[in-house]
């Protein structure tokens, strides 16, 4: 087994790393009909791990590898309400193409459409021999209906009451036993949405049930390098306790937290946990290394450059350990939500700022439409060359070491002859062999401003400044710059990415 990717005898995650999220089923699906064969992980054509590879990702994540529930699939599809979107993301689907949420997990063994437990290995090993290392999901939250366990230890799982079943029918599963005694076993929720019908909730105050956690952790971790913690928010003793307590009975909080014990059992294992509410730094400080952020996405979709610049003045210990998205397999297609208008500027705020940048399969290409995660595949959909051009772009400037191994400021932007300053955002890296400066525009209108640079430059010098996004470069004296700041202007949703020199 390969040491992990963080352990001192395997220092290569670098700093503000590249991770690429891939759905797949849905990936084995399209490789499969391109090939003329029903390809799994194993049978995945070297150029695919190739071209990740060329683009500079460190990270993969295979989404969805685990064994689907018959009940999840059952259920969605009767599910009406999705057909809307499934009519979006695949017209004229069948049935036999709703294979149930991944994140109702039957089991934790790879399913038979991914593969078995030695494709799984040749898929890391494929991806370990370029460089990069795999990332797997783990649901601590919860189990499919039809889980091995649901049956077999009924007391792993939170249980209601008959009334609790009337005043809440929705809440709750009823299972019945051999001996003609049911149990009502709750549905796993976000306690401000509706319960997830096809899942069973897990009690985190049960010991037993904490142990088989641990214990399935221990297996999944023996086949990649790190694993991404679907709503890692929720098993912690106080918000479980608050979401399920009146339910728990003679059950306790533990005298530590569930990831505790977990970064405990496996160390040196990388931890991604998607989290909300605000609670990053708490799961950063219990020992996550990296955590979602979604406030900087929801601001980059609301527009607003002041909701932007203050995410980016967060601490900076913070800073460097939240993932940065612009999709992924829950939100909308980043190309649809931001459109070829402010996608120039949104993307290069994101493939630059610090912290892990999560690519989302499609992303890179343009994609518009979202697929569901219990649809198996998707209908073809063209790239947009436009798209995938400045992609290409972004990740070959990204991945320039200064990016990674320097040290990023973020810049003031004074006013210049108007008040559109306010929109520009300015930041720069810096490191011993190179200096390079980033400047976003995310107003609608055309806008100018003054960055803030003027106590690293000397008046004596002259300055070569090469955009390396839009390839132009810029002579500026020193002087000149002292005077007030560089003076940038740039069209509406348009960015600039310097490679400063002295001349």
């Amino acid at each position: 087994m390969p040491p992990p990717l963080d352990s001192p005898s395997n220092p290569s995650l670098r700093a503000h790393p590249h991770l690429y999220e891939i759905n797949a089923w849905a990936w084995l699906e399209s490789l499969s009909r391109r090939e003329g064969r029903n390809l799994t992980l194993a049978e995945v054509p070297a150029g695919e791990w190739d071209q990740l590879a060329r683009l500079g990702f460190n990270l993969v994540w295979l989404m969805g590898v685990w064994q689907r529930s018959p009940a999840s699939q059952q259920i969605f599809q009767a599910n009406s309400p999705s057909f809307p979107q499934y009519d979006r993301a695949l017209p004229g689907w069948r049935l036999d193409q709703i294979v149930g949420s991944p994140y109702a997990v039957h089991a934790y063994v790879p399913d038979p459409r991914i593969g078995t437990w030695k494709d799984l290995d040749s898929a890391r090993e494929n991806l370990r021999a370029r460089g990069m290392g795999l990332i797997l999901d783990f649901v601590p939250n919860h189990t499919a209906l039809d889980h091995g366990w649901v049956g077999a230890h009924p007391e792993f799982f939170v249980q209601g009451s008959a009334q609790d079943f009337r005043n809440d029918p929705a809440a709750f599963y009823s299972l019945e036993s051999t001996a003609g005694k049911s149990r009502l076993i709750a549905h796993g929720r976000d306690p401000y949405f509706p319960p997830w019908r096809d899942t069973a909730q897990l009690n985190h105050f049960n010991p037993s049930a904490r142990a088989a956690l641990l214990a399935e952790l221990r297996t999944i971790a023996k086949h990649c390098d790190g694993v991404r913690c679907d709503m890692a928010m929720l098993v912690l003793n106080d918000i479980f306790s608050k979401t399920w307590g009146r339910f728990l009975g003679g059950f306790d909080p533990p005298a530590q937290e569930f990831w505790t014990e977990a970064f405990a059992a496996l160390p040196g294992f990388l931890w991604l946990a998607e989290v909300y509410w605000g609670l990053e730094y708490r799961l950063l400080e219990l020992g996550f290394q990296f955590t979602y952020c979604k406030g900087l996405y929801d601001s980059l979709c609301s527009g607003r450059p002041q909701d932007i610049y203050a995410h980016l003045l967060a601490d900076s210990a913070v800073r460097s350990s939240v993932m940065h998205f612009l999709e992924n397999h829950d939100e909308a297609r980043s190309a649809a939500v931001f459109g070829a208008e402010r996608l120039p500027a949104v993307a290069a705020l994101f493939a630059t700022a610090p912290g892990m940048r999560l690519y989302y399969q499609g992303q890179l290409e343009g994609r518009k439409i979202h697929l569901p995660i219990e649809l198996a595949t998707a209908t073809d959909e063209p790239s947009d060359p436009v798209i995938s051009a400045l992609y290409e772009k972004l990740l070959k400037i990204s991945n320039q070491d200064t990016f990674h191994a320097g040290e990023w400021k973020l810049l003031a932007v004074q006013a210049a002859d108007d008040l559109t300053a306010p929109n520009l955002i300015a930041y720069q890296w810096r490191s011993a062999s190179a200096w390079k400066l980033v400047v976003v525009n995310l107003g609608a209108v055309a806008s100018q401003g003054r960055v803030q640079i003027v106590d690293e430059i000397s008046s004596a010098s002259q300055y070569s400044l090469r955009d390396e996004l839009n390839d132009a470069t810029y002579t500026w004296k020193g002087e000149d710059i002292s005077r007030g700041g560089l003076y940038v202007r740039l069209d509406a949703y348009r960015a600039q990415l310097f490679d400063i020199t002295s001349a």
